[in-house]
């Protein structure tokens, strides 16, 4: 199978499971107090959901006063074995993110890091979209299930399965990336644009 093809089928095989994931219809959400409340009399599940939210329970958790966003995205990470964590903020100028490209070695295996804060209420249903472009064409794309996170004061993270660079001549060269952090009902916390390049070493 040529390159080509190999790219095509990878971008199919992402978009059949897109097409099955879209089936999916979530349950409506609901609040802390909603939360809490219900199946009381399960001692067991009422613990649970203590230790699940937190402090949430007590307090409302307000990372940034007057934002309304429920999910602050503040950094991407790039992770490699045996090399220094590169990092996206992304809490500034985002139109400013393609000015920082990532170099990173062919052949190796890495993970990329979100992290982000929740606040107001619990988040259902987190995914992290990636779709990977080379000269205005779609090479890659990855869908990431998150998962569901209570408000809390400290940052929190959720880090990639690893990922192998590809390898290579033909595979060597300036990529863009455009990255979405969204969730079951569809609401964009934070889209953004980077890029980085596939060389031989990585100087």
């Amino acid at each position: 199978m040529s390159s080509t093809e190999e790219v095509h089928e990878q971008v199919h095989e992402q978009e059949h499971h897109d097409e099955v994931a879209s089936s999916y219809v979530p349950p409506p959400p609901k609040s802390i107090g909603e939360l809490v409340a219900a199946d009381q009399e399960d001692e067991s599940l009422r613990k649970y959901k203590e230790t699940l939210l937190g402090n949430a329970i007590a307090e409302n958790i307000v990372i940034e006063p007057g934002n309304p966003k429920k999910v602050l995205v503040k950094k991407l990470v790039l992770v490699s074995e045996g090399q220094t964590e590169k990092t996206l903020d992304l809490s500034g100028d985002l139109s400013q993110l393609k000015q920082t490209v990532f170099t990173i070695k062919e052949g190796v295996q890495y993970r990329i890091r979100i992290e982000f804060f929740v606040q107001h209420e619990i988040v259902t249903g987190l995914k992290y979209i990636q779709k990977t472009y080379r000269k205005g064409i779609q090479v890659d794309k990855m869908t990431h299930m998150v998962g569901s996170y209570a408000p809390k004061k400290d940052l929190q993270s959720y880090t990639t399965p690893l990922e192998d660079a590809p390898s290579g001549l033909l595979y060597r060269g300036h990529y863009t990336v455009s990255s979405l952090f969204t969730d079951d009902d569809q609401n964009e916390h934070l889209k953004w644009e980077w890029s980085f390049e596939i060389k031989k070493d990585w100087n």
